[in-house]
């Protein structure tokens, strides 16, 4: 099987999969940058020697934790499911992830970002990014008819894993939607509310949001570390301050497992709330403990 033939077969494996079009992208990238590395040698000759040196090669260009695994699930999908080839996937490990606290913006400087945003259509997409929690492609991809009204909800079509929900429309994330609606009047051909400057055919790009982000943010005098998802884990964060329940934070967020979602307890300000029980236990009158010297 020549390396043009393994491309055609894992399309076909992903449409029979139903991978979504994000994971085939990625794992095509992947694929082609393995072959790059050994100079479009046929994938049929090599192995795990050979996915076990790329994978090196890789972390050794300091690449992220997570691209090295998307790497290494790529091609054990193209090994296994393309070539039906039987991997030791003991040579091939995927790397261990530590998952770092993220940097949570305070509702002060949530307020301070808004107030320096000076164009309609950015105020709307970082409001209702959070407002209503939303990933940078999900509200790249929201469309006029997502907008429920009467039920004050947003449906998310396609969310990441392919998976539809509802989640939050507040009344300040309407009345902007509605002033936004008036001023520019979208009219893609499929419904979605935001597209390019001068291109209303073509939705915006990720970059696109994340530079606008960038600006404000530096005009704000925000920490250049917050991202546009830092707007998203500030959904979830402040939800949980106001006491809502955390399996329903995780419909909100689409998030499959909820231990994926209880990792927002990590961020919680919980200090004002739950006290000690160093604090809780009772002091008796006129009694001294004795501390040792040698304790």
């Amino acid at each position: 099987m020549t390396n043009e033939e393994v491309f055609q077969r894992a399309h076909e494996e992903f449409t029979l999969r139903g991978l979504s079009p994000n994971t085939a992208d990625e794992y095509l990238r992947a694929f082609q940058l393995f072959l790059r590395y050994y100079d479009n040698h046929p994938i049929e000759t090599m192995g795990e020697p050979e996915i076990r040196e790329f994978l090196l090669h890789q972390i050794n260009l300091g690449k992220a934790t997570g691209s090295v695994n998307i790497y290494n699930s790529a091609l054990r999908f193209i090994f296994g499911a393309v070539l039906q080839r039987n991997l030791n996937y003991r040579m091939i490990p995927r790397r261990r992830s530590y998952r770092k606290l993220p940097e949570i913006m305070s509702k002060t400087e949530i307020v301070r970002f808004f107030s320096v945003i000076d164009n309609l259509r950015d105020k709307v997409i970082f409001e209702t990014v959070y407002g209503a929690g939303l990933r940078v492609s999900e509200v790249i991809h929201l469309r006029v008819q997502d907008i429920d009204s009467e039920q004050m909800r947003i449906f998310v079509h396609q969310g990441k894993g392919c998976k539809d929900r509802y989640t939050l429309l507040s009344q300040r994330n309407l009345d902007l939607l509605r002033e936004y609606w008036k001023q520019y009047q979208p009219k893609h051909p499929e419904g979605y509310l935001f597209y390019s400057r001068g291109r209303k055919d073509r939705v915006m790009t990720s970059r696109a949001i994340q530079d606008a982000f960038s600006k404000y943010s530096k005009q704000a005098k925000l920490p250049d570390t917050f991202t546009v998802h830092t707007l998203r884990h500030c959904f979830a964060t402040h939800l949980l301050e106001t006491g809502v329940d955390v399996c329903r934070i995780k419909e909100l967020l689409g998030h499959t497992f909820i231990q994926t979602t209880a990792f927002y307890l990590h961020l919680q300000n919980i200090n004002e709330t739950i006290v000690s029980p160093l604090d809780t236990l009772q002091k008796k009158r006129g009694h001294k403990p004795k501390v040792r010297a040698d304790a």
